[in-house]
């Protein structure tokens, strides 16, 4: 029995309450984005540097692949040539999301783009399979506590994978035409099949969260350039996996459920939003002063957090300013410090809040 790739389920209008609640919310959060982009263009600039290294980092982590956060700056911002295998995949990765921030309007979810993206993320680690579809059948393993290996998921078949993919970026193109269809509602489902037909020898994961970003900005939701998409994912990579674990069984004969999945992709997509608005909060209507934003981090964080993170947040406020409205707010006993010196990290007082 072959694959069918069908997204009419999304315009039957029988999806659950919470995915249409959080879908909105979404948008809601995206619009105070885009005003705030034309008033602040040199904040997002500099958030923009930081996501991408998080991203690369992240999205590589995710996959053991792994450096210093010193060796991903140096990396990333073309200082250093890659010392070691790991480092040129990294290297890789970097191109390949250059390529999805500067030129995703030119791009396309088709073969053509996707094996030239797939290229450019393997070519600095000198694969000779880059740009190509598997020549060999694949399987995902799942590695037990003691060590015990079983298949967890049988992708398509090599011989089978050129077509499957025309096929899916076929079903891409219709769902995309019917204006019934939430593009965001679209893409996870999009993602998880391809995640599914795993079409490549090596690099499936990585290319899957460049895709997810191509769909994404070229959909207007570009959350994930300030903010990054990658670091949510590794963050709670757990719920992650077992979203994709659920979504894709029964996947081969047709009768997979891509809710989690969905749901899973849009609260990632949720949180990057969530994060970008934490970084503008304005209090009390008020246009935004630098204490103002350093404290919104503090008392609008569920955590405690540490100036080092209040300094990565506000990356245009020097941490002397950080340090000092930190200080004036424990002393008004508005937040409390936990822990000493270097590794000190700061939390509303909730006593105080009434």
């Amino acid at each position: 029995m072959m694959r069918k790739f069908d997204y009419s389920f999304l315009d039957n209008g029988l999806l659950p309450a919470n995915l249409i609640s959080i879908t909105g919310s979404i948008y809601s959060l995206r619009t105070a984005a885009g005003t705030r982009k034309e008033e602040y263009a040199q904040v997002f600039t500099e958030l923009e540097a930081i996501a991408k290294l998080q991203s690369v980092k992240s999205s590589n982590a995710i996959e053991g692949i792994v450096t210093s956060d010193q060796r991903i700056s140096e990396i990333v911002n073309q200082r250093s040539a890659p010392f070691n295998h790991n480092e040129a995949e990294i290297a890789g990765y970097r191109d390949a999301l250059n390529v999805v921030h500067s030129g995703y309007e030119h791009l396309s979810f088709g073969e053509h783009d996707i094996l030239a993206l797939h290229k450019t993320m393997m070519s600095v680690a000198g694969y000779e399979f880059g740009g190509q579809y598997k020549v060999t059948d694949n399987v995902i393993m799942e590695i037990a506590a003691d060590g015990t290996r079983s298949v967890r998921f049988r992708p398509i078949p090599a011989e089978q994978t050129e077509h499957a993919m025309q096929q899916l970026e076929l079903a891409y193109l219709d769902a995309c035409s019917n204006a019934n269809i939430n593009q965001l509602l679209l893409i996870p489902c999009v993602i998880l099949d391809f995640l599914c037909i795993h079409p490549f020898q090596d690099g499936n994961g990585r290319i899957s969260r460049l895709l997810s970003l191509l769909l994404l900005y070229k959909n207007g939701f570009d959350a994930g350039k300030y903010i990054s998409f990658e670091e949510q994912i590794n963050n709670y990579k757990v719920q992650y996996y077992e979203a994709l674990r659920q979504s894709s069984e029964g996947w081969n004969t047709n009768e997979n459920d891509y809710i989690p999945f969905i749901k899973n992709f849009l609260s990632t997509l949720y949180m990057c939003y969530k994060e970008l608005d934490k970084r503008f909060a304005v209090v009390h209507g008020k246009k935004v002063t630098k204490t103002a934003r350093i404290e919104a981090a503090v008392l609008g964080s569920l955590t405690p957090v540490s100036k080092a993170e209040i300094c990565a947040i506000h990356p245009d406020i020097s941490p002397t300013t950080v340090e000092a409205v930190l200080g004036r707010m424990v002393k008004d006993k508005r937040i409390k410090r936990i822990g000493e010196s270097r590794s000190s990290r700061y939390i509303r007082n909730d006593k105080n809040l009434t």
